[in-house]
């Protein structure tokens, strides 16, 4: 059975009380289902991220063989592959994930990224020589892993496996509205023997222990997912000690339907990825942009699909959709639905009505005549909640597309991949689909403008754990 209830902090290759002891109080956790609490972690304190730190600091080492990161790694995966069905109970109970989504999604997805890291890791060329100089490619140090809650082991994942693979030491922070499944993502690593220090984990507070975490003068390097608000602050600290720092944020990606294009399927497959986790989702399809010469046509074929999107409890197998994840994101959606209201959308599907007495649920939602410029046209909701957008020609769609602060992922939909490509390479944004492509664990995400900096995922989210250093060598006689 999966542990609920923690009361200790792993730091220095052992679980220990936080530093404030009981005095320091606990997090609870919500299942978001039910509205009661079904478990507890500590609340660190920054002393418990000093000693995490100075943990990290003493367990780094810059020479540490390839060969050792790829047991180190090879490992992990190994003990977290066995835990992978408690930790999809854990991910259904504290942030209302269905059961088909935390056995998949929520834990497959994040297997095959970290197979994806070992891959990257058997074939990297760690030195090369460029003229009289030898490049070194060298683990960047401390690591402050700071995740969200919407996709807590994905997250986890994708941060902290890189940095093992690189050879450095990781101080980890998780939400406080998810953090069970990472703390059975720790007990893995621990499963696997790691050297005291690599891996440290804080719980508590972002405002005291991921902000301690990100001004620290001995983090060399900060990991951030999370909202666009909190990266900004997050870069702020991390600047104040010139410390490099990958942000992944907001998006209010946008899903590009041409004329020409297989309107059926980009229909189902946009609110297919709108409503992904309950739109809790940073990649999330939140605008569909369609043709005004088939805009009646998307509406009607949105609605049926739709009708197909269940909401109830996450532990059905037949729910589609569960509640959000907290209190706070279940008024914040509400709010978002009847501004849009108020701003002159309008509402073809759901609405801001709870669907039940109990538990944060909110229904599948959709506007249609959404106003580009309006708040439901440019910020994220994070719901289940889908803006229509009709268009009138190429130009037109390209300026609704990029015509946000945000640039993460999106789509692109046309009668030919020549042309949706020729479309996608003026939009400004970090990833997009072309006519249906599938998810690539290997390819590089991160965002333009203000959806972050830095990428992760394979070779590319690798080597932002590398340090550059060249060697100018004498010219042999």
């Amino acid at each position: 059975m999966p542990n609920f209830d923690h009361d200790r902090l792993f730091i220095d290759g052992r679980w220990a009380a936080p530093s404030g002891g009981r005095d320091g109080g606990v997090v609870d956790v919500i299942d978001p289902a039910t509205e009661t609490v079904i478990g507890h972690v500590p609340n660190g304190s920054a002393a418990d991220v000093d000693a995490a730190v100075a943990s990290a600091r003493r367990a780094f080492d810059p020479l540490i063989s390839v060969a050792e990161r790829r047991d180190r790694l090879n490992r992990v995966i190994a003990a977290m592959e066995k835990r992978l069905p408690d930790i999809a109970e854990l991910i259904t109970a504290e942030m209302g994930a269905p059961v088909r989504i935390a056995q998949t999604v929520q834990t497959q997805v994040p297997l095959a990224v970290a197979k994806g890291f070992a891959d990257v890791l058997e074939t990297f060329e760690f030195e090369e020589r460029i003229g009289n100089s030898l490049i070194l490619r060298e683990p960047y140090g401390v690591v402050g892993a700071i995740t969200p809650w919407n996709y807590p082991l994905y997250q986890v994942v994708a941060k902290v496996l890189p940095a093992i693979a690189a050879g450095c030491t990781v101080v980890l922070k998780p939400s406080n509205e998810a953090p069970l499944s990472v703390f059975a993502f720790v007990e893995a690593c621990e499963d696997a023997g790691l050297p005291p220090g690599t891996i440290n984990l804080v719980s508590g507070p972002g405002r005291v222990i991921g902000e301690h975490i990100a001004a620290h003068p001995d983090v060399d390097f900060v990991s951030f997912t999370g909202s666009t608000g909190v990266g900004a602050r997050v870069g702020e600290l991390a600047g104040q000690t010139i410390k490099k720092v990958a942000l992944e944020l907001g998006g209010k990606s946008a899903n590009v339907i041409l004329d020409g294009a297989d309107l059926a399927t980009a229909v189902k497959v946009g609110v297919a990825n709108a409503f992904l986790n309950g739109g809790q989702t940073c990649m999330a399809w939140t605008r569909m942009l369609v043709p005004h010469s088939r805009y009646g046509e998307a509406l009607a074929l949105i609605e049926a699909a739709v009708g197909r999107y269940t909401v109830g409890d996450p532990r059905d197998p037949a729910t589609r959709i569960g509640p959000s994840a907290s209190r706070s994101q279940f008024d914040t959606v509400r709010g978002f639905i009847e501004r849009a209201q108020r701003d002159g959308a309008r509402l073809l599907i759901g609405g801001a009505e709870p669907i039940r007495d109990v538990g944060y649920f909110v229904a599948p939602t959709v506007f249609a005549d959404v106003d580009p410029d309006s708040e439901l046209g440019q910020e994220e909701v994070f719901g289940p909640v889908l803006a229509v957008i009709p268009f009138s020609d190429f130009d037109d769609a390209l300026r609704i597309a990029n015509g946000t602060p945000y640039g993460l992922s999106g789509a692109v939909w046309a009668a030919t991949d020549d042309e949706a490509i020729a479309f996608a390479r003026r939009v400004h944004t970090g990833q997009l689909d072309i006519n249906g492509g599938a998810y690539n664990p290997a390819a590089p995400f991160g965002g333009y403008k203000k959806s972050g900096i830095g990428r992760e995922l394979g070779r590319f989210g690798f080597e932002e754990y590398l340090q550059t250093k060249s060697l100018q060598l004498r010219e042999r006689a």
